[in-house]
């Protein structure tokens, strides 16, 4: 079931968002799978078990929470790494997000793109 041990899944609704982190990702060597939606994300999540998903927070079908809480049911996705890249700041937000134990928590305009793969490289050689 597991394609490959540095797949990457990104999980992105908007289009110029996904391709510009699509680009990057290739770019540096990492394998990725991409999702335009949370119910997409899920599927393709259980099934692929990438070594990490990048997860946007506000997609359609299923947000970014409703989509890491599906996949931390789970047993194999209760320990994939989870990196959820949004524009999302608020306190509130932020503990949303740690009741699915995200390895990161990115605000986009905040992070540069080259850190975001930096993050993501040393997560999937650890």
């Amino acid at each position: 079931m597991n394609t490959g041990t540095h797949q990457v899944l990104l999980a992105e609704d908007d289009t110029h968002i996904r391709e510009l982190y699509a680009i990057a990702l290739i770019n540096a060597g990492i394998e990725i799978i991409m999702a335009e939606n949370g119910e997409q994300a899920v599927r393709i999540a259980l099934e692929k078990h990438p070594a990490l998903i990048l997860l946007d927070i506000d997609m359609p079908l299923k947000n970014g929470y409703e989509t890491a809480h599906e996949i931390r049911q789970d047993a194999w996705g209760k320990t994939v790494p989870i990196i959820f890249l949004t524009n999302r700041s608020s306190s509130q937000d932020k503990a949303h997000a740690s009741m699915e134990h995200p390895e990161r928590y990115i605000i986009k305009a905040e992070t540069p793109v080259k850190d975001v793969i930096d993050l993501i490289k040393k997560s999937i050689t650890q």
